[in-house]
């Protein structure tokens, strides 16, 4: 199974940014340096990145690109079709993947379990970094003068330094 990586996701001085790391690993080798786990969606308004299983991921980033535009880029109405989809079908439960969700109202977390947890301080971080990066996210937002987009590089820096399945290959995308 692919899996390792981390994904970040920073709301602050009114800028929206979500970053990944670009390694994939399988068991305890490196397959992959530079893939790119977030992306664009619904007329680049709504940026996703996801964690988990590389096969499950695509395929619930596919079932909430459907939703965005069955529900015309509502973020929150199809983060909740989507978690109610994945928690009642019986091949969905199985997928093993996490997503996160940004728009310029939602930063969300989306899970297998059925929870839509949006973070009180706009910060969120998923995969095997993801709680390093969300601790060094949230010392520099407190004690630094970086922008929501410098503070994603930095905190996946440092998480590069320090969790062995993520590297500097990173790819940070802002919601306008």
């Amino acid at each position: 199974m692919f899996k390792a990586t981390t994904i970040l996701a920073v709301r602050h001085k009114g800028k929206i940014s979500i970053g990944g790391d670009g390694q994939v690993t399988m068991n305890s080798v490196v397959v992959k340096k530079s893939a790119r786990k977030i992306r664009k969606l619904y007329h680049e308004k709504v940026a996703v990145g996801f964690a988990g299983s590389a096969a499950d991921a695509f395929a619930l980033l596919e079932r909430f690109e459907s939703k965005l535009e069955e529900f015309q880029g509502n973020v929150l109405r199809s983060a909740h079709e989507l978690a109610k989809d994945w928690r009642t079908d019986k091949v969905l439960r199985r997928l093993e993947s996490l997503l996160i969700a940004v728009d310029k109202d939602y930063s969300l977390l989306i899970s297998g379990n059925g929870e839509i947890i949006e973070p009180d301080d706009g910060i969120i971080g998923i995969g095997s970094g993801g709680q390093y990066a969300t601790a060094a996210a949230r010392a520099l937002v407190k004690h630094s003068g970086l922008d929501a987009t410098q503070i994603v590089e930095e905190a996946l820096k440092i998480t590069a330094e320090i969790c062995v399945y993520t590297n500097e290959s990173i790819h940070v995308e802002e919601i306008k």
